[in-house]
């Protein structure tokens, strides 16, 4: 087996999908998950980008119908968690607008990161590193506290917060262990960005969402492709098992050799 079988064979990635079976079969996923934990529903944050519009159209139709067979309202509850001022953030309202999502946060978390930012700023100065955060350290922060706001409000609302993650992202590691990837349950990761892209043209996702260029937005200017230095094209083709050039796969492989921690469980002995 080569290791772009291997990868595939692991991340569980079809090279053709079933669109509204696949919806079905992650919506019935969302509302199983609803039940056994006994919960009131679930908490996504709607960054403005496809991947997280895609969870929002999941997660409302999920407890829309465990609403409609429980005779009890269960909820779906979008979060918006600029840094500051967040340029996109019309798409993230344009999101839970085309949802009909009732329940709607805005938390602002520049505050937080600069703070705590500033507090590991003044341990290195402890241990004589004299230097602010790098650009990269600073970003990690920005995810990980998105994630603890989500879990208090999540914690206050009986809510299980679920994630973005898809296998694109897992191929090339490209999201913060623990951070946005600390989630309780990722009703994307079996699918590619492309078939992502489906089921958002599907469910009506809006089209400026659709269209817009993927960026984790952990700095001004930043897109996961620059980042990366790989397509999206050539990272969907690879886990549909397409023909993709050496330099493309190469990037990949190692990429995903390179992230491998991040994909394993807390490891002890």
């Amino acid at each position: 087996m080569s290791l772009q079988q291997d990868i595939i064979a692991k991340l569980g990635v079809k090279p053709h999908i079933d669109v509204d079976a696949e919806i079905r079969k992650r919506v019935d996923f969302l509302k199983e998950y609803v039940n056994k934990a006994g919960v009131d529903g679930l908490l996504i944050a709607i960054s403005g980008g496809l991947d997280s519009a895609v969870v929002a159209g999941l997660c409302k139709r999920a407890t829309d119908e465990l609403t409609e067979e429980k005779g009890r309202e269960f909820k779906t509850v979008g979060v918006f968690q600029p840094y500051g001022q967040q340029s996109d953030i019309a798409d993230s309202y344009a999101v839970a607008e085309a949802f009909d999502l009732k329940y709607r946060v805005e938390t602002n978390i520049e505050e937080a990161v600069n703070e705590i930012a500033l507090e590991a700023e003044y341990g290195l100065k402890s241990i004589g590193v004299h230097k602010h955060l790098s650009r990269g350290g600073k970003g990690n922060v920005k995810a990980r506290t998105r994630m603890v706001v989500q879990y208090a409000l999540a914690f206050e609302l009986n809510l299980l917060v679920v994630g973005t993650d898809h296998s694109s992202e897992s191929l090339t590691g490209f999201y913060t262990k623990y951070g946005d990837g600390a989630v309780d349950l990722t009703p994307l990761s079996t699918l590619n960005k492309r078939q992502v892209g489906q089921l958002a043209e599907r469910l009506g996702v809006p089209k400026s969402v659709i269209d817009k260029v993927p960026t984790a937005g952990l700095w001004e200017g930043q897109t996961d492709e620059q980042e990366l230095g790989v397509s999206y094209g050539d990272n969907n083709d690879y886990l549909e098992g397409k023909t993709i050039s050496d330099e493309a796969r190469e990037k990949l492989e190692k990429q995903y050799l390179k992230t491998e921690h991040k994909r394993a469980s807390i490891p002890g002995i």
